[in-house]
């Protein structure tokens, strides 16, 4: 029978229905004639009365009502159910929800003859809403409605949707776990028996395997399987055996998935793949392929998890096979020189591509011996603080280390700038200021022989870029006209504006540029190296004399900042360096007040603090209670937003970016919709965040001062007040 057929009789609007949207309209028109509840004139008052306050609630709900267990539920809910809507509607629960009946029934009949209320967060339910069956998660409360002689009429369910975090939070665990293990397992062979297990087993897969793509167009080779039952498929393939155009697919990066008989089917019984293509710099390199034994349906969130995946793993793959070639390379130089030579500049290749920022790990010793020199205050200062914490030595002990810890910072950074990984902070900055500031520092580096001139007019308009990072590339091009004027010599730093000066490099899209010129009367350099001279780790002042970072920074800070670089030299005739920068909007910062004064909490103010170290987090915390604010920390999102459930609102966000739960962006912007006007403050060590991914959220940069984290704090409070 079609329940809802409309009924014959016209009949006039039930009142406690007028506002009961779509849902509503469906229940005025429905034919109840076969219902155990009977038609909605005839329900109970008190059951009226339910259904008229829950009907246009913007909170999802179903109300089970009677022995039969009735559905009724609002607009809210019915998306929750998929296909089930609307034919669920006014029958009983038992028809419509077969497949969880074994666990749901249990939870209402507890209800029902408790009268107590069940709730839970993040409860797993198997469920078929569209068209096939899945496992999501819900927070749930379930509270028996009486009716008015006390007797329990029926089940009232509260429910939210928690299914799209909690996959999000389980895709993260699998792929952190699988990133921890696969490099500690050495071996590339490990490593790919070890991931395509892993994934079997959390798909339920019948097979799970890397396909190498051949480079012929037409064939995979499978070296290492899982399978379970199935005819195994280590060998040479076509991948037409499984589409006619299904490498055509995969080269165009596209995930395929396909159903076969099981009379058809080249896969000994399974009856549905996931091939899924792993691309290297628009090349097809290998399909990672899924075969389950019955038609199933992969979810969108299984999809990504194992795109992410063999991502992951392939990457790890390569670069394993990378290293073990490279050391068999180098076992055998002494017999094969001149072949190995050309093998081993291959492979160190595919190890850079594999992993790009893993060659900052092999920097000369230099740069550890500098971390070390800077180090070795700071531990000392503490240690001897903590012996004698009134001692008169004190003050100078602490202001040592604080210097340590400031070059410290500042070697890191040049090494993130390199990388591009350094999250700038640019602000207006006066050339003629920078440039005067720097003078003492200058002249310790240049020595007695060397003359510098500088020509900069202070009425040059503020240019926009991170201070500290120009002052460090600044630092670089003079200690390299230095080192390029062993007898002595001059040196020219000038500037002026884009029109005055030299032609700006091609791809520099700023409108109005500032230039900055470092020249020097040195022997200038051959084609050769000028050529490379801007390569990473590439330098021509010996070893341990230099880390061959100093251009690829200052380049690096350039084009972030959205400028430009270009470097002239000629043999005899000396190098000019020449670095662009955008024009500012507004007038530069006058630094000689730039951190003079820590601003106070003016108010009474609430922090929310978020970081799952737990010593940084303290530091932070006793760094902001020192400036006055009202404190309350939390060691992950998850923790941070359960204060909230209990109604606690902050007047300030600040998070840790890099948090194993979540990323602080995406917990802020979760916060945000909770709190439209929140001032929300990210700290990061690394990230490289751009302004689309901060989503308009201000960033901190790790290590930072404690003036640096109160101009911050007080800055958003004022903004919002």
């Amino acid at each position: 029978m079609n329940v809802f057929q409309p009924r014959k009789n016209d009949t006039p609007p039930l009142h406690f229905l007028l506002n009961g949207g779509t849902i509503g309209s469906l229940l005025q028109s429905m034919d109840w004639s076969d219902s155990p509840l009977g038609p909605p004139e005839a329900w109970s008052p008190h059951l009226q009365a339910v259904i008229a306050t829950l009907l246009p609630a913007q909170t999802q709900f179903v109300l089970f009502w009677g022995e039969a267990l009735v559905a009724l539920y609002n607009d809210a809910y019915a998306p929750t159910i998929g296909s089930k809507h609307p034919r669920a509607l006014g029958r009983p629960a038992e028809e419509n929800w077969r497949e969880l009946w074994g666990d749901l029934e249990p939870l209402l009949r507890g209800v029902r003859e408790t009268g107590q209320t069940f709730s839970a967060k993040d409860r797993p339910f198997y469920i078929e809403r569209r068209g096939v069956g899945e496992t999501v998660y819900f927070d749930v409360s379930y509270s028996a409605v009486r009716e008015a002689d006390g007797s329990v009429g029926g089940v009232l369910c509260l429910v939210t949707e928690t299914t799209e975090r909690v996959r999000f939070q389980q895709r993260q665990a699998f792929l952190l776990e699988l990133g921890r293990t696969l490099p500690g397992l050495g071996e590339a062979e490990r490593m790919e028996a070890y991931a395509v297990s892993r994934l079997a087993q959390h798909l339920g897969a019948a097979q799970v395997y890397f396909g190498e793509d051949q480079g012929d167009g037409a064939g995979f080779k499978v070296t290492h399987e899982w399978a379970d039952g199935v005819p195994s498929m280590v060998g040479h393939h076509r991948y037409a055996a499984y589409g006619a155009t299904l490498r055509e697919q995969l080269a165009a990066g596209q995930v395929v998935q396909q159903a076969f008989e099981c009379a058809a089917t080249p896969l000994g019984g399974a009856s549905a793949t996931l091939h899924v293509p792993v691309l290297r710099a628009g090349r097809l390199e290998a399909v990672l392929g899924v075969h389950m034994r019955s038609p199933h349906a992969c979810l969108e969130d299984d999809c990504q998890l194992v795109e992410d995946a063999a991502k992951q793993a392939w990457a790890a793959i390569t670069h394993a096979r990378a290293e073990r070639a490279l050391h068999l390379l180098n076992e055998s130089l002494e017999e094969r020189v001149a072949a190995v030579l050309a093998e081993r500049e291959a492979a160190m290749l595919q190890l850079h591509e594999a992993h790009k920022l893993e060659m900052i790990g092999q920097l000369t010793g230099g740069i550890a011996h500098d971390l070390n020199n800077m180090l070795t205050p700071i531990i000392a200062s503490f240690e001897l603080m903590r012996r004698n914490p009134q001692s008169e030595r004190a003050p100078r002990l602490i202001d040592g280390g604080l210097q340590a810890a400031e070059r410290a910072r500042n070697l890191v950074g040049r090494l993130l700038s390199f990388a591009r990984r350094q999250t700038l902070k640019p602000q207006a900055v006066s050339l003629a200021a920078l440039v005067e500031d720097m003078r003492e520092l200058m002249a310790r580096s240049l020595g007695p022989t060397i003359a510098v001139q500088v020509q900069i007019d202070p009425a040059l308009p503020a240019v926009v870029v991170d201070p500290h990072q120009l002052e460090l590339a600044v630092l670089n091009l003079v200690v390299n006209a230095r080192d390029a004027m062993a007898d002595g010599g001059g040196l020219h730093i000038i500037a002026g504006r884009d029109a005055d000066g030299p032609p700006r490099p091609a791809g520099v899209a700023a409108a109005r540029l500032v230039w900055l010129q470092v020249r020097d009367s040195g022997g200038g350099m051959s084609e050769e190296q000028l050529r490379r001279c801007i390569e990473p780790f590439y330098s021509t002042k010996g070893v341990g004399k230099g880390t061959g970072l100093g251009l690829p920074m200052v380049q690096g800070l350039a084009v972030q900042s959205g400028g430009g670089f270009e470097i002239r030299s000629q043999q005899g005739e000396g190098t000019v360096a020449t670095l662009w920068l955008p024009i500012s909007d507004v007038p530069a910062v006058c630094r000689d007040h730039e951190m003079a004064d820590v601003p106070q909490a003016d108010r009474p103010s609430r922090v929310l603090l978020v970081d799952d170290e737990e010593i940084v987090r303290h530091a932070t915390a006793l760094q902001l209670r020192d400036l006055g604010y009202e404190v309350t920390e939390a060691a992950s999102a998850a923790a941070a937003m359960a204060l909230m459930e209990r109604g606690w609102l902050p007047d300030v966000l600040v998070t840790d970016h890099v948090m194993a739960d979540m990323t602080g962006v995406r917990f802020a912007q979760q916060m945000r919709e909770r709190q439209a006007d929140l001032p929300v403050l990210i700290i990061t060590g690394y990230a490289n965040l751009t302004p689309r991914e901060l989503k308009g959220f201000e960033v901190l940069r790790k290590p930072y001062r404690r003036a640096e984290l109160g101009q911050s704090v007080a800055r958003l409070l004022a903004a919002r007040h």
